[in-house]
Parts: structure tokens; sequence; C-alpha cells
């Protein structure tokens, strides 16, 4: 059966962050290309000499070369990725009688019960945060496993472990910048936003066409 790895990471997902938007995402792999994306990914380091973990925070004009390429590969591969975005003056926790952590909790399950394929099975990987962890994975895979049997692991891991987890910080990196830091200033991350729009041919507010599968973004509108 045909398995594929989902590889989560979060932007501004806290509750009194002072940014309006919380975004969740995640970059998919089909588990058997997973050795042959890792590898071609870390000869694009190697000719950057590039020795770092790949994030966001740091792309900067010195290293805009890497990531440029980096972006460039994902969207020439198979790799695909999806995110929800929700803006936090609009949750009303207290009318539904719940706190911010139960939020969190239905909007990965929005994130991830949604586009899967009943005849393939999911592994579920998260960054490892905090010190509940732990309890979050148990109960975001009960969560999951009551609606679809299809989620046959999910568990947490370092980011440093994982390139295709570092390549969901980068992109979710890049969505939350253009979304939530009006005075942009750092012109790499401005130059890599540009690149993304131009591969994925849509715009960055906004969600995508139900149809699309290669860049997913859903913008849930709270009522």
């Amino acid at each position: 059966m045909k398995t594929f790895n989902l590889y989560c990471d979060e932007s501004c997902h806290l509750e009194n962050d002072h940014k309006p938007f919380m975004l969740i995402g995640y970059t998919c792999v089909a588990y058997n290309q997973l050795h042959r994306h890792n590898e071609r990914i870390k000869s694009l380091k190697e000719k950057h000499h590039f020795y770092g973990e790949i994030k966001w925070s740091n792309v900067s004009a010195s290293q805009y070369d890497f990531y440029k390429e980096l972006i460039d590969y994902f969207f020439d591969t198979d790799l695909s990725f999806r995110a929800i975005i929700v803006k936090k003056p609009k949750i009303q926790n207290e009318l539904y009688q719940q706190d911010f952590d139960d939020f969190y909790y239905k909007m990965y399950y929005q994130l991830l019960i949604h586009k899967k394929d009943t005849n393939y099975i999911y592994n579920v990987y998260l960054d490892i945060k905090d010190t509940l962890s732990a309890h979050k994975v148990n109960r975001l895979k009960d969560i999951l496993n009551t609606k679809l049997g299809v989620f046959r692991n999910v568990q947490n891991i370092h980011s440093h472990e994982s390139l295709m987890m570092q390549i969901a910080d980068l992109i979710l990196g890049a969505l939350s910048y253009n979304l939530n830091d009006t005075d942009k200033k750092v012109t790499a991350k401005i130059q890599l936003i540009e690149r993304i729009k131009h591969h994925s041919d849509q715009p960055l507010e906004k969600s995508s066409n139900w149809t699309e599968d290669k860049m997913d973004l859903f913008f849930i509108s709270l009522k």
C-alpha cells in the first residue's frame, strides 16, 4: 500500500503573540521517494556550502542563492505542501466553550483530515516544541483515527532530523512573513516570497482552488 509522510510545522500559533494570522502546514512526500529527495537536497547544500539547518529565520542575502534553488527544487518535483491559515482575531473560544488548546487541535484536524485517500497510509511527524509535545501527539492521533483509519503513525521529531520538516518551516515561514509582517525589510525574504508566487501561480493571501495539489492554501473562515 502506498505510504506518504507528512512533516508538519506551525507559525504564529500562540494565542497572544500579537500576530493576526496563525498558520499550520505540512510537506508531503511519498515514502518511497524520501531517500532520493534527501540526497538531492544534501547535494544542493554541498553545492552552496550551506551547512546549517534550513529555516525561514535564517534566510539572508548571503544564502539567497541556496534558498532560491531549494524553492525551485520543491516546485520541480513531486513534493507538495498544504497549509491552513486562520485570522486569530476571529477566534471565539468562549462561544464554543473551548480553550485555545482545543482550537489548536481542531485546526490540526482540519489540516490533516482533508484530501486523504483511504487507499493510502499516512505517517505524520510534528516538530518537538515543548514538554507537552508527547501528549499533543497522542491526542491528535486519537482524534484523527476516529474518522479515518489511514494514519499509521503520528509522532514527534526534532526539526534538525528532517530536511522535509525544514522545508515545511521554510515555506510556512514565507507565507507567515507575507501575511503577518507588514513592515518587510529583508530583501532576500521578499525575493523568495516572489519566487514562490511565481512558481505557484496563485496569490498567497487567499485560498487555493480546490483542485490545487502542489501548494494548497486554505484560509478558514470563522463565523
